[in-house]
């Protein structure tokens, strides 16, 4: 594993790139294993495929990409990663080892990364993602949604994202009978979810972040979206959130949703809905003992390869 000094004390306008070359068949439990230990927003890059003279000697390979901020908790991170990637290499004898590479990068080039793999996106039968600087036509019913991610996650490219616009869509499109939606946004990141949820009709919607440039963030979003009025963007801990709520909404991972599970529960009025995604499917288990309980039961359940998205619906007024 390579070795990368300097990498203590805050560095002001830096990221540590990190690169990891790997099977694909490792891609999904990589991406949720930097999401696992705070490094959210990774993407994939596919190698070119070997050349003819190449074939059984090496397999197809990616590149998944992520930056990692200069804080107290980078080198704890970077011993994980390292730690997660020797015993993937134990598991699998037979397949090449993963490759990992870092580099030290300015800000402005980590947001000339992203602009190369975000492209216009339908995630949805209605919601289009579409990045600032790119062009798009809508057609027919398109809910655009124009997003800038700077730092923050949620572009809709991760599977957890789209399977959360997917059940919104669903329920604020289709359920008649709340005919004034408020809605909780919980790790909002880019905003990308809340958002969705104001141009689907939502009256007030609160997305709440503990990391202070995500607000910054999806204020920026929200604005471009001409959805501010309805927004409200919150910098602190959702357990500092008691108003109701008739659905809520949270992509973050199985570990974190069942700590916050008791909160989230309390704030769901009659009918409402709770939405949690970031869960792959060896947690599946531990998210249904912990959620199904009292007037809870599950309204709708979204996979995509190994990811998971649960939609709870309360019936009755005890939690």
């Amino acid at each position: 594993m390579p070795e990368l000094t300097g990498l203590t004390g805050e560095k002001k306008g830096q990221w540590l790139k990190i690169e990891l070359s790997v099977s694909p068949l490792l891609i999904d439990a990589l991406s949720n294993f930097l999401t696992e230990i705070g490094i959210p927003g990774a993407f994939q890059e596919e190698l070119a495929s070997q050349s003819p003279g190449d074939f059984g000697l090496s397999e197809t390979r990616e590149v998944l990409k992520a930056y990692l901020p200069f804080d107290g908790r980078l080198e704890d991170r970077i011993a994980s990663l390292k730690t997660y990637l020797d015993s993937v290499s134990g598991l699998f004898p037979g397949m090449e080892e993963p490759r990992l590479s870092m580099e030290i990068v300015a800000d402005q080039d980590w947001g000339e990364e992203w602009k190369k793999y975000f492209k216009p996106l339908r995630v949805s039968k209605n919601i289009v993602i579409k990045p600032t600087w790119e062009r798009y036509t809508p057609a027919g019913r398109d809910i655009v949604i124009e997003i800038d991610p700077g730092m923050a996650f949620g572009t809709g490219q991760h599977a957890s994202t789209r399977m959360c616009l997917e059940a919104i869509e669903d329920i604020l499109l289709k359920d008649r009978g709340i005919k004034k939606w408020r809605v909780l946004d919980i790790g909002t990141g880019t905003g990308i979810l809340g958002i969705s949820c104001a141009k689907l009709g939502a009256e007030r919607v609160v997305c709440v972040d503990i990391d202070k440039k995500a607000a910054s963030i999806a204020r920026e979003n929200a604005m471009i979206n001409n959805v501010a009025d309805r927004v409200e963007i919150i910098n602190r801990d959702v357990n500092t959130i008691n108003e109701p709520f008739d659905l809520i909404v949270a992509n973050l991972t199985a570990k974190i949703l069942i700590r916050l599970r008791d909160h989230l529960m309390s704030l769901i009025e009659k009918d409402g809905y709770l939405v949690i995604s970031g869960i792959v499917d060896q947690n599946k288990t531990d998210i249904e003992s912990h959620f199904l309980k009292g007037t809870f039961a599950i309204h709708q359940i979204i996979t995509e390869k190994e990811w998971v998205c649960y939609v709870f619906q309360r019936k009755g007024n005890q939690p």
